[in-house]
């Protein structure tokens, strides 16, 4: 009687599994010694907060320099409008001076030819003028693209500079801390690794028989052990399903112990904090 009432209590679940959450191991992506690090295992952290630094001198110093590069560039900029107001000066002068024998010559008081060498001075200075200023245009376009080269490492930099900040791409609890101040991050290195823990996924596993009635977005009910014996009921929803059939770990029962291959379904639970990592959960569908 006993063997058979443990049997029917077994069996009144659809399937079982463990709890698990989504891990996200957060790994260094600078080099360089941590100055600060204020995490510890069990914290609750937001996400993009700023929770420890690695070392940043060197790229300040980059920084700086290249600030002071470009600074020294634009002192070298040349000032157009100055640097040609002195011809422009003398082809308006020259232009005066032309008026002035064209009535000359009109009254024939002055010599043609000196008209002549005034229209020649006249066209040599604009000339000067043109070449002037295409010239320093194009020194004001290279020093332009060498202050747009500058603003580029910069901007590498403060991209580099943002790397030294240690942060969490999402809220969560810190499971583990593989890393403390004074010691060297390299990028690909892992500090730390979180979770959030507040939604729960078990995996359980399903006989090929009993997936008819799963499909993504199914409603399910999922059961967890509470501390008298007895089981917690929570509203679950499958969330993935698994496309290939495994063999049924050890450590799990299904409905049917005789079947050998099951497939691998997530189901997503809220947690209260009443569920933690690694425990056993049971499902129930509803047909």
């Amino acid at each position: 009687m006993m063997i058979s009432s443990c049997g029917a209590e077994q069996n009144e679940f659809d399937a079982s599994g463990v709890f698990e959450a989504e891990e996200t191991i957060v790994s260094a992506e600078a080099s360089g010694r941590i100055l600060s690090l204020n995490i510890e295992e069990g914290d609750e952290i937001p996400a993009g907060k700023t929770l420890g630094i690695i070392d940043t001198m060197q790229l300040h110093l980059q920084k700086l320099q290249l600030l002071k590069n470009a600074e020294s560039i634009d002192f070298q900029r040349p000032d157009i409008l100055k640097q040609l107001s002195s011809i422009e000066t003398r082809i308006a002068q020259a232009e005066t001076d032309r008026l002035r024998f064209e009535k000359l010559v009109a009254q024939d008081a002055a010599n043609r030819k000196e008209l002549d060498d005034i229209t020649t001075r006249i066209n040599d200075l604009k000339a000067q003028k043109a070449a002037l200023n295409s010239s320093l245009e194009k020194t004001g376009q290279s020093l332009s693209r060498q202050s747009e080269g500058v603003r580029i490492q910069v901007m590498q930099i403060d991209d580099k500079l943002s790397k030294c900040r240690i942060s969490a791409p999402c809220g969560g609890t810190i499971l583990a801390k593989y890393m403390r101040e004074g010691e060297y991050a390299a990028p690909g290195k892992p500090i730390f690794k979180t979770a959030d823990l507040s939604r729960m996924y078990l995996r359980a596993y399903f006989a090929y028989n009993q997936l008819a009635n799963l499909k993504i977005g199914s409603p399910v009910k999922v059961f967890a052990d509470d501390a008298n014996g007895g089981y917690i009921e929570y509203q679950g929803v499958v969330t993935w399903i698994s496309a290939q059939a495994e063999f049924t770990p050890k450590t799990v029962q299904t409905k049917d112990e005789r079947q050998n291959l099951v497939y691998a379904v997530k189901i997503l639970v809220n947690n209260d904090g009443r569920i933690k990592r690694g425990m056993y959960g049971e499902v129930k569908v509803d047909n």
